[in-house]
């Protein structure tokens, strides 16, 4: 990881902080910042934290959407190979060794909505909206919004979402299973610590291979994908404490081995 432009990282607690840092543009992802997601996922590996809080700087959006002003010179072809690079983006979000929580705060539209539902869990505040309004500009989700929004919330919702493209409450958002949790906005970042700070008590390879084989859930091979990995943690030394612990009637003590 190097130093960025429009994105920072602070390490607080047991968790990284990846904010996404254009407030004055209500941090749309334009090509830069993708770039700049793809070098931090990239180079992230297990034992850098227990976990990762994606978040937008200010209080009005998470992430707007795409910078729209860069699409303006967009072909088919070209169109379609910037929505293959920014798919990729996505499942190298998706795919992290490490948990990733969405602090969504305010407007999460377009690419900033398949940005938090690129992440492995969800905690949004009260103001916030999500949204994929891409059929008002003449386009359609293209960084995976189609496809996780209906693996999410079932596809007759999603049709709909995106279909109208009308805007979905964080109130809503929890009720159809968009959102793990729904906080006060002061309670945001504080929400995602708890849920990491607990993942950090458990065995990173082990929560890793938990996160590869669920991730692995909606596609075909997802049942192989559990069973291998399942098959994997009895190489590990903390499989061995965490039976021994169980059998012994004590507290596991796991050290990433």
């Amino acid at each position: 990881m190097g130093s960025y432009l429009n994105l920072s990282v602070q390490k607080e607690q047991n968790a990284l902080i990846l904010t996404i840092n254009r407030p004055e543009k209500l941090n749309a992802l334009n090509f830069e910042t993708l770039s700049e997601l793809s070098d931090f996922f990239t180079h992230i590996k297990l034992g850098d934290a227990a976990g990762i809080i994606l978040t937008g700087a200010g209080e009005k959006a998470f992430v707007a959407g795409a910078d729209i002003n860069q699409f303006i010179q967009l072909t088919p072809e070209n169109g379609t190979e910037i929505a293959k690079e920014g798919q990729r983006i996505m499942f190298l979000i998706e795919n992290c060794p490490l948990p990733v929580v969405a602090a969504v705060n305010g407007f999460a539209f377009g690419g900033g909505c398949e940005l938090a539902l690129a992440c492995h869990m969800r905690v949004a505040s009260s103001n916030a909206v999500f949204g994929q309004p891409e059929l008002n500009l003449g386009i359609v989700p293209g960084y995976g919004g189609s496809q996780r929004l209906a693996h999410l919330v079932g596809k007759g919702r999603a049709l709909e979402i995106i279909c109208t493209t009308r805007t979905v409450s964080a109130q809503e958002g929890l009720q159809i299973g968009l959102l793990n949790y729904l906080v006060e906005p002061h309670e945001l970042i504080a929400k995602c610590h708890e849920i990491i700070n607990q993942i950090a008590k458990k065995p990173p390879i082990q929560v890793h291979y938990a996160l590869q084989s669920i991730m692995a859930s909606s596609n075909s091979n997802g049942f192989e994908t559990e069973a291998h990995f399942f098959g994997e943690c009895m190489k590990t030394a903390d499989f061995k404490e965490g039976v021994n612990a169980f059998l012994e009637k004590r507290k596991s003590t796991f050290k990433g081995q």
